[in-house]
């Protein structure tokens, strides 16, 4: 994804900026801008790097002062809107640590939050001075603005994607729960899956945590519900059994979920690049409803013959005790930025809530 998100930033993007900021700035080189920020390394350079270099290049040619550069930001932020503009709260936060621009950098942070995402630049004000910065997004998770309570949220997440992970948040995350709290009921669907997000980050590095808030707020109010179902969905992936038995899925040790279980594809054998069908025959056990989640997992073959094993979603619900379930699902084995299939015996399985209840093999081929 972020592969081809890099290709957002090109010539004709570069120019169409770069005139806004001359007609603020009439100094501003537009040619000098383009030529030094597309050099001969700019197509080896992934997303992250092409901001940053937008961004140092942008440094060279705006005044000197920072407070100066900030000030022509602000003259143009407003037709600067969107995902590819992240590069101004990043020249925030490449520019802006120092304690004589703080207060000035928070403003910057929040304004251009609303036009496009701080959630990355504050990092970087978190690892330099956690308690002032953490005090910062408190103050920011009362706003009345969704897109900066969410930055409260977001920014702080130990674990964000394409983000520098946050140690000391993932060893101990009392700090960034402080900050959730205040969000927990948030009415904005927008900020409350950021909150879910972090809750699921925090999950993974602390689920006992997890589990306590859990079993404190769940029932609280149906916004947070959401919330808390949302952040524990990698400890429902897992079956962890104390957040299983919250949400109230179908009871495993007493004796198995199912009756009877088969699965089966269609094509033994395949070729990389092509697609199986799959097919699976489930009869819950007699007795009460039950809540249950089923998913298929394959354990994919890796390049040094190595086991990684990928869940794949395909119902959430609850079912009469007695009730045989059927279904079918198409699988491509196609490669993907994200994975690259190997040859050979791959096993494939039905989980029903983190339970494996049947399996089939099938061969990958070249």
């Amino acid at each position: 994804m972020a592969d081809a998100l890099k290709d957002m930033y090109n010539d004709e993007f570069l120019r169409k900026f770069a005139k806004k900021v001359h007609e603020v700035y009439g100094i501003f080189d537009i040619e000098k801008f383009i030529s030094i920020t597309i050099d001969d390394t700019w197509d080896e350079l992934k997303l992250m790097a092409r901001m940053c270099r937008i961004t140092e290049t942008l440094r060279l040619n705006l005044p000197q002062k920072y407070e100066d550069a900030i000030e022509i930001l602000f003259a143009i932020d407003e037709s600067c809107v969107g995902f590819p503009y992240l590069f101004f709260p990043n020249f925030v936060a490449m520019y802006g640590q120092s304690n004589e621009n703080w207060e000035l950098s928070m403003v910057a942070l929040e304004r251009f939050t609303i036009r496009s995402s701080s959630e990355f630049a504050v990092r970087a004000f978190i690892m330099r001075d956690q308690r002032r910065m953490m005090s910062q997004m408190i103050e920011w998770s009362k706003s009345s603005d969704e897109n900066v309570r969410r930055l409260s949220s977001e920014g702080c997440r130990p674990r964000l994607p394409w983000g520098v992970a946050l140690t000391e948040f993932k060893k101990d995350p009392s700090i960034v729960i402080f900050v959730l709290e205040q969000l927990k009921r948030d009415p904005s669907s927008y900020v409350r899956k950021s909150v879910a997000n972090n809750l699921n980050d925090i999950s993974k590095d602390n689920p006992l945590v997890v589990v306590e808030i859990v079993r404190r707020l769940k029932g609280v109010n149906a916004y947070t519900d959401w919330i808390l179902r949302h952040g524990c969905r990698t400890l429902i992936r897992k079956a962890y059994p104390e957040i299983m038995n919250i949400f109230g899925y179908g009871e495993l040790l007493n004796r198995p979920i199912t009756s009877s279980a088969s699965l089966s594809v269609n094509n033994s054998e395949l070729k990389i690049g092509g697609s199986c069908e799959l097919k699976y025959n489930l009869c819950i056990r007699e007795g009460e409803p039950i809540h249950i989640r089923i998913e298929y997992a394959i354990d994919f073959v890796k390049a040094r013959g190595k086991i990684s094993r990928k869940l794949f979603f395909l119902s959430d619900k609850t079912v009469v005790g007695g009730k045989c379930l059927t279904g079918t699902r198409v699988h491509r084995w196609v490669d993907l930025t994200t994975r690259k299939h190997y040859p050979g015996e791959h096993r494939i399985s039905i989980l029903i809530n983190g339970n494996e209840v049947a399996f089939t093999v099938m061969t990958l081929n070249p």
